[in-house]
């Protein structure tokens, strides 16, 4: 398996990240910076969360049942995803113009030769969110095991040097399934 796509937990559901529903308010100030991009979105779960919050979303993953599952939901409820199949794990890197997101969203997702890339494709004054796993998910029970697929510590922040953090969190969020994840909130100046 390359990249670091993994699949959420049951216990995870279609519910988004804490992570993202604490920013939710401050993705909302970017929306007329440009959409908001879900790299590796999977089902989708944080696009549906954002385009519920009104904001143009653009969702990227190279499954196309997966996308095609978010499609369905997305006309269900109303909510406009626009669904793009690319692989990111490519030279290609990511499908949009550079400067033009309002905010990245990468959950659960960490392919390290692509950030440069996110933090290029963020207009000025744009928000990142990104969480994913790191090497403390290892002494849990579920989950990848893969170094390749899990970060350092203190790793999250150190791959967008050209970003400003707003906030960045470490540790075993608890719950049915414990995940040892890395949060960040960064912003292009």
């Amino acid at each position: 398996m390359s990249g670091a796509a993994a699949p959420p937990p049951a216990h995870a559901g279609a519910r988004p990240s804490p992570h993202l529903v604490a920013w939710l308010e401050r993705l909302r100030d970017t929306a007329p910076l440009g959409p908001v991009a879900d790299l590796a979105c999977g089902r989708g779960r944080h696009a549906l969360a954002a385009a519920a919050a009104g904001l143009r979303v653009l969702a990227i993953d190279r499954d196309a049942a997966a996308l095609a599952a978010l499609a369905a939901a997305s006309r269900e409820r109303g909510l406009g995803v626009q669904a793009l199949r690319a692989d990111l794990e490519t030279p290609h890197g990511i499908p949009v113009r550079p400067r033009s997101c309002g905010a990245i969203l990468v959950f659960r997702f960490l392919f390290r030769p692509l950030a440069p890339a996110i933090a290029e494709a963020l207009a000025p004054g744009g928000l990142l969110l990104y969480e994913t796993f790191t090497i403390d998910q290892r002494s849990l029970p579920q989950g990848p095991r893969n170094p390749a697929f899990l970060l350092e510590h203190g790793e999250l922040a150190r791959l967008f040097p050209t970003l400003e953090v707003l906030d960045g969190w470490e540790g075993i969020r608890e719950g049915p399934e414990p995940e040892a994840v890395a949060s960040l909130c960064a912003r292009r100046a």
